[in-house]
Order: structure tokens, then sequence, then C-alpha cells
């Protein structure tokens, strides 16, 4: 047992899905795996493992935001020897064309968290994904006929902070599709870990267009149907 999860050595697969949100992970449990078998409830961040067409596969999840995710991610990493990790969450659009509904893979991002200042770097970090597990998603996407867009994204500490539509246009300039809150962790620790991670997001609301309405939380969790099948797919894919 590590100090956050409370599980044994052999109870998480070398693959692993990973929302924010634990009720989401139950439900991928539930929805997708064969023989789901509950390898975590401590402090209600729920973990299951069991086979996605025959190949096993763990979820869990990671709470909200850079701290919490590195936490687990880290656990896996080290006390579990996960090799695979893929986020999957939900994202603000800061392209005006990439509209609710629709898909991102990051393989990269930016950051406006002052997480990395703890490593002392005579420099500045790049966070990217795994070349391979970009490739496979895209690829996997196009044959599902699933919009994807690949591209560069942010990973923010704050949700709600001023003048947001103007930051993101900004960012937009450099190429930053969308932001969410979890990336830079995981990515730093795959990168100090030398294992292989990936984040997919599912579009929620548009940032530069007021009158495309968030997706609801019954909606929400229809949409990412399609995120959640991606990246099951990616995670088993040779």
């Amino acid at each position: 047992m590590s100090d956050h999860i409370n599980a044994k050595k052999g109870d998480i697969a070398e693959r692993i899905l990973l929302p924010g949100d634990p009720l989401r992970a139950k439900y991928i449990a539930e929805n997708y795996l064969e023989n789901p078998v509950c390898f975590n409830e401590v402090r209600g961040m729920y973990g299951y493992t069991g086979t996605y067409k025959g190949v096993p596969v763990s979820v869990m999840g990671t709470g909200m935001g850079v701290p919490s995710i590195h936490i687990y991610a880290r656990e896996l990493m080290t006390e579990y020897d996960v090799q695979t990790l893929i986020r999957i969450g939900t994202a603000g659009s800061y392209e005006p064309d990439l509209n609710v509904g629709e898909l991102v893979i990051s393989q990269g991002c930016c950051y406006t968290s002052s997480f990395m200042d703890y490593a002392n770097l005579q420099g500045t970090f790049s966070a990217v994904a795994d070349y391979e597990l970009v490739h496979k998603a895209s690829v996997i996407a196009k044959e599902m006929g699933v919009p994807a867009r690949v591209g560069l994204t942010v990973c923010n500490d704050l949700l709600y902070f001023d003048n947001k539509p103007e930051i993101a246009k900004q960012w937009n300039k450099y190429g930053v599709v969308a932001s969410e809150q979890e990336a830079v962790a995981l990515y730093a620790l795959g990168s100090q870990f030398r294992r292989k991670t990936l984040t997919i997001m599912n579009i929620v609301i548009n940032i530069f267009n007021p009158d495309r309405v968030p997706l609801s939380q019954e909606a929400r969790e229809k949409e990412l149907d399609d995120m959640i099948k991606l990246a099951l797919e990616t995670a088993i894919r040779e």
C-alpha cells in the first residue's frame, strides 16, 4: 500500500485511465471493464481494475488540479509500476472553431502553474506527451470517426480568473487550443520516471462564443463516452 492508495502490488494494471472525478472512474469500471474489482476507496478516490477486450486495464480518479493528480500519478508510477497513464477530462476551448463536444489530444502542455519550480531546473521545462500515444490516439480517433484536435494546451492553476477571454486570445496566438488543470504534473512525472503519458479532453465550453451553451451534466456524461472509448483503445493497442 502507498500513502494514498489502498492497494497491494499486482492489484493495479500497467495501463490506467485517470479521470478527475472518482465517480467517473466508477462509471467507466461498471460500463466498460469486464469483471472490475475495486482496489481503492481511500478519500472516496475510487480505483478499479478489470479487463478491456481481454487486456488488463485500471481506472482511478485523481481529483482536480496539479497537486492532486501529482500525488496519485507519482504513487502509481513509483509504488505500483504503472507504465501507461492516460488522463481523461474536460477542457475549455481557446480556439474559436473548436466546438463543444469535440475532443482534444494534448501533444504538449504550456502552464501557468509554479509546479516545476520545485525541480530547480536551470531553464524552462517542456511538458510533452508520449509521442507513440499521441500518434495512436490520433489514428484511432479517425478510425472511430470522432473529431479530435491534436494540439498544444495550457494547464492553469485557477479555474476562475478575470479577463479570461483576453488571456485565451493571447495563448491562442501561439497555437494553444484548450485549457485544463492537470496535464503538466502528469507529463512531468512521465518524463521523470520514463513512463508513457497522455491527456485526452472533451470540450465542454467555448471561451470565445457565449452563444454556444456549455454541456449540461447529463449531456456531458453522454459526450464523454467517445473520449472514454478512445482512451481505452489507445491504452490497449500495441
